[in-house]
């Protein structure tokens, strides 16, 4: 099946996962984009691991996520993610770019949330806890059942996928494999701060 309204159609994309909440759900119209980023960075290890942040207020409060934001005027999104990464927990890094996703939601019917997302395997600086984000390392050894299987360490938890956006369960693992992918999932906004997804898709890039 080809791409969603609004995600590149290109013929290496190979679709890996489309579903919907139940029943005939037609994808969200929207008429225009904006861009933001998210970045995330995993160790190697042992133990391999990778770096969250609890988000403390805005959009998404409470939920665990990558670093990232909106794209200023002036910017590309690689140098967003860059400068959103340093402003929310304090370190740089170089990112590469490993996936694109859609989000639409009810609430928000003219435009779609285009988020570019930057993984990367080291960091430079002192990581903090700002005023929007506090960083927290989770274990990533169980995303990677191919993989000689390592004891976690005890002091890291699971990827806490309850506590975080609907969505990231199906491509957090791509990312964490390094397989370049996109995606768009549509949300229904039924009570305030709560998204509920109604329709998503994921595919990978073919090499």
């Amino acid at each position: 099946m080809s791409p969603p309204p609004g995600v590149f159609d290109d013929s290496n994309v190979v679709q890996y996962i489309e579903t919907s909440s139940g029943g005939d759900h037609v994808w969200l119209p929207f008429t225009s984009k904006k861009l933001y980023t998210n970045a995330f960075i995993v160790s190697p290890g042992p133990p391999r691991k990778i770096l969250l942040g609890y988000k403390k207020r805005g959009f998404g409060a409470h939920l665990y996520n990558g670093f990232g934001g909106k794209v200023e005027d002036g910017e590309s999104p690689g140098q967003a993610a860059l400068r959103e990464l340093k402003e929310e927990c304090g370190v740089e890094a170089r990112l590469n770019h490993c996936g694109t996703l859609l989000f639409v939601t009810t609430g928000e019917p003219e435009w779609a949330f285009q988020i570019e997302l930057y993984r990367a395997d080291a960091y430079s600086g002192t990581l903090i806890e700002s005023e929007e984000m506090r960083p927290e390392w989770f274990s990533a050894h169980d995303d990677h059942p191919l993989e000689i299987p390592e004891i976690p360490h005890p002091s890291l938890r699971p990827i806490p996928y309850d506590s975080m956006w609907p969505d990231d369960v199906h491509w957090l693992p791509l990312l964490l494999a390094n397989r370049p992918f996109v995606g768009r999932a549509d949300f229904v906004n039924d009570t305030p701060g709560k998204y509920n997804m109604l329709r998503w898709w994921f595919g990978v890039l073919s090499t």
